[in-house]
């Protein structure tokens, strides 16, 4: 298996939009190509920003290179983001403006099921 993390520390006055982003374009197209969700989480840090992160989890790597490659050439969907970012006034003004920092980064699994719980 292979899971990535992509995080997200943004303004708090855009998480409903981003959220909203997520849930309705950016999901259906992940799940569309055989992305698993693992799950989705925020946490306020009290200091006028959130984190977001969301964990995926894949067959392989090289599932996960298909998947991305599919996703980025679905040309309904680049169009549909080029759209809500110029609703939100353009890509370049919407990181410069809400977004403190953005990470996409493979993570590794440190449990070993196979072993049994002590």
């Amino acid at each position: 298996m292979f899971y990535r993390r992509k995080f997200y520390i943004v303004k708090s006055e855009f998480i409903e939009v981003f959220n909203d982003l997520f849930n309705t374009i950016n999901l259906p197209n992940q799940l569309k190509y055989g992305s698993r969700l693992v799950g989705r989480w925020m946490k306020d840090r009290e200091d006028g920003t959130a984190e977001i992160f969301a964990i995926w989890e894949y067959d392989s790597y090289e599932d996960y290179e298909k998947i991305e490659k599919n996703v980025r050439s679905d040309e309904a969907h680049l169009q549909r983001i080029h759209n809500w970012y110029e609703k939100h006034g353009g890509k370049e003004a919407v990181f410069k403006k809400y977004f403190i920092e953005v990470r996409n980064e493979a993570i590794e699994d440190t449990v070993n099921l196979k072993e049994g719980i002590r």
